[in-house]
């Protein structure tokens, strides 16, 4: 059985306005397995991006947070950009306009893994190959703008494992992508997590998506946690209502007979 990276106990967030307050995570219990790649679904406002935030330890200051998150697989609080690596859905606004890709997965490099210049360049040209992007020692110069959707993806996940973080977290990370380019981006973080033995978090609101790949799925919905398990579980066994409805949503032509039989 695979050691506990993060033990989350009863947590709560609020987010706190003039108007009140509102509930984002509701007495969320959750282990996450070192090595594993745990995917988080659920529709729109139940969430996902906020335990990936509260993860991170990037939930507003504002925001009212109960419950505990230990980290026995790491023996202490984890440092975002070095323990943590965190991939946002939307790469062209979590990338600096203004600065050379190379210089952004550089700086990630030199501030957690204390790098000098040239070597942290060096590693951004190796990771922009790993992360197949053609030409990587030239694309070190190019800006965000000169780059496609996919491709400023592929820097954004450069960027998040720059520093060899053990949690991977990718909030939504292929939404504005099309298909293809979906499937071409969770099939390089799946290569990228078990070549260098990260735990992958991936949220999203895409069951068909989360079951190609992922060990386990949590299945969120109004802030609560409906179902966790096994991706064959969910597939083939879905325990609560809300995962068949998610399910039925998505049926494939490709789906087997024996599961789409019990899809309601």
């Amino acid at each position: 059985m695979s050691a506990v990276l993060a033990d989350l106990r009863r947590l709560s967030v609020d987010y706190r306005s003039g108007d009140g307050s509102t509930r984002a995570i509701d007495g969320l219990d959750l282990e996450i397995l070192s090595g594993e790649r745990l995917a988080v679904i659920g529709e729109s406002g139940s969430g996902k991006s906020t335990l990936a935030l509260a993860l991170a330890g990037l939930v507003p200051g504002s925001a009212l947070i109960e419950g505990e998150i230990d980290w026995p697989g790491l023996g202490r609080t984890p440092c975002a950009g070095r323990d943590i690596g965190f991939i946002f859905q939307d790469a062209g606004a979590s990338l600096n306009p203004v600065l050379p890709v190379g210089e952004q997965i550089a700086e990630v490099a030199r501030r957690h893994l204390g790098l000098g210049w040239k070597s942290a360049l060096d590693r951004a040209a190796s990771l922009l190959d790993r992360v197949r992007i053609p030409k990587p020692a030239t694309a070190l110069a190019a800006y965000p703008h000169q780059l496609s959707g996919g491709q400023r993806q592929r820097v954004a996940i450069a960027a998040a494992i720059a520093a060899r973080p053990r949690l991977l977290i990718a909030d939504e990370p292929t939404s504005a992508l099309d298909s293809v380019v979906q499937a071409d981006i969770v099939a390089l973080l799946d290569t990228l997590v078990v070549e260098d033995g990260m735990t992958l978090v991936f949220i999203t609101h895409d069951i068909a998506l989360a079951s190609g790949f992922a060990d386990r799925i949590a299945v969120l919905r109004k802030a609560r946690l409906v179902e966790l398990a096994t991706r064959s579980a969910i597939v083939e066994r879905p325990a609560a209502p809300y995962t068949r409805q998610l399910l039925a949503a998505h049926i494939g032509l490709d789906t087997p007979p024996l599961v789409a039989a019990r899809l309601p």
